[in-house]
């Protein structure tokens, strides 16, 4: 049995990696938390408190949530967990065998009444009576995390940890960038040479110390000169590549921001009315990418170019109904009408005025104001764009 906390030099990384496949992971590794006052940690902490101090993280304000001490509790893992010492990073590849944003709907090519949802949040699974229910990744992730944890605790003996999905102060791309499951791409993302970019992280902290000769080779950042995802940001949000603007991220704006989304963005929107896609679906290393067949984060058809008359006809008990357990709640019923007036308004359709019209009148303020903009939009174009669709 190992000492509490510890694993003989040589095994940790290949007993992790075969933890989590077994636990329904694409791949795995482990990673030291840099020491306070090391040169990693100075620098990671003082990135953070850069793009803090920009105004990049926009309204999320979880970002900016800070210790007792006035440290930024995502600028060192240690300032959330004095007794840190390695992160356990697990990924996940959610490609599935579906049309990309940037592409014409199968079939329907040049239609402008479809609207966009990201790709990680189509995700289902089916339920013993084969009913087909939504799923969320982390939910989902969250259980098989425990499985890698309980295998840990097994194999280690008792240390501290806490697991996370996208829910604690833990920069997830940083440490699987340390643990050499992949490079940062210049449009933020984790980038896997076998995997590409479409990746759910799921992490655990622990107090583990990891023999310095475990430490994992960094991954070369294999981007080189390619710039297409900074090009292809509509909202210019990567003008810095290896920097998001959060503030002007699309995903960002869809889901996290609440409010009015400003005006001189919003016709760089585009047709997406819950996350964005376009900066992985134009990236090199994911025209290769494998598509996973998973059956608790199954697509579902109806979310992939969704008609933006049927998001547009929900009332609040259909988008509790469609999207209950899914993570398109996250941008809550109020902030899903509010982004498909703007799809709306950007497809030219007039088709849409009747809709919009209703809208522009509503007793929600932001969703008012956002449809008296679509209509203008529309009432600027030619009647003739809505030729075969009205």
């Amino acid at each position: 049995m190992h000492s509490p906390g510890s694993i003989s030099q040589g095994s940790i990384s290949q007993q992790l990696a075969a933890l989590a496949i077994e636990a329904g992971f694409s791949a795995a590794g482990i990673a030291a938390v840099p020491a306070i006052g090391s040169e990693e940690h100075e620098r990671d902490a003082a990135r953070c408190e850069e793009w803090i101090a920009s105004g990049a993280s926009g309204e999320m304000e979880y970002l900016q949530r800070r210790n007792p001490e006035g440290q930024l509790l995502r600028s060192s893992l240690r300032n959330a967990f004095p007794w840190a010492r390695s992160v356990i990073v697990c990924v996940t590849n959610y490609n599935a065998a579906a049309q990309r944003s940037i592409d014409a709907a199968e079939g329907q090519q040049g239609r402008k009444d479809l609207g966009w949802i990201a790709r990680y949040a189509w995700t289902s699974r089916r339920e013993p009576d084969g009913s087909i229910v939504p799923s969320d990744y982390h939910r989902v992730l969250l259980k098989r995390l425990r499985i890698v944890e309980a295998g840990m605790q097994a194999l280690c003996g008792p240390f501290e940890s806490r697991c996370f999905v996208d829910t604690g102060p833990v920069v997830e791309r940083l440490f699987a960038r340390y643990a050499g499951v992949g490079w940062t791409g210049k449009n933020t993302c984790l980038i896997n040479q076998k995997l590409g970019s479409w990746l759910f992280l799921a992490v655990i902290v622990t107090s583990i110390e990891l023999p310095q000769a475990e430490h994992p080779r960094l991954t070369e950042d294999r981007c080189g000169s390619c710039r297409r995802c900074v090009e292809a940001c509509p909202t210019n949000a990567l003008a810095t590549p290896y920097q998001m603007d959060a503030s002007r991220c699309i995903s960002y704006l869809t889901i996290e921001k609440r409010g009015e989304i400003p005006v001189e963005l919003r016709p760089h929107i585009g047709r997406q009315v819950f996350g964005c896609d376009i900066c992985q679906d134009v990236c090199p290393w994911n025209r290769k990418a494998p598509i996973t067949i998973d059956d608790q984060l199954a697509p579902r058809p109806e979310l992939i170019n969704p008609a933006l008359d049927w998001l547009g006809g929900m009332n609040e008990a259909d988008f509790e109904r469609t999207f209950n357990g899914s993570p398109v709640r996250r941008t809550k019923f109020s902030g899903l009408r509010r982004n498909v007036a703007i799809a709306m308004g950007n497809s030219r359709l007039h088709r849409f005025l009747p809709r919009l019209q209703q809208w522009a009148t509503d007793e929600d303020p932001v969703l008012a104001e956002t449809a008296r903009w679509a209509i203008a939009q529309i009432q600027g174009s030619r009647p003739a764009e809505d030729k075969n669709l009205s």
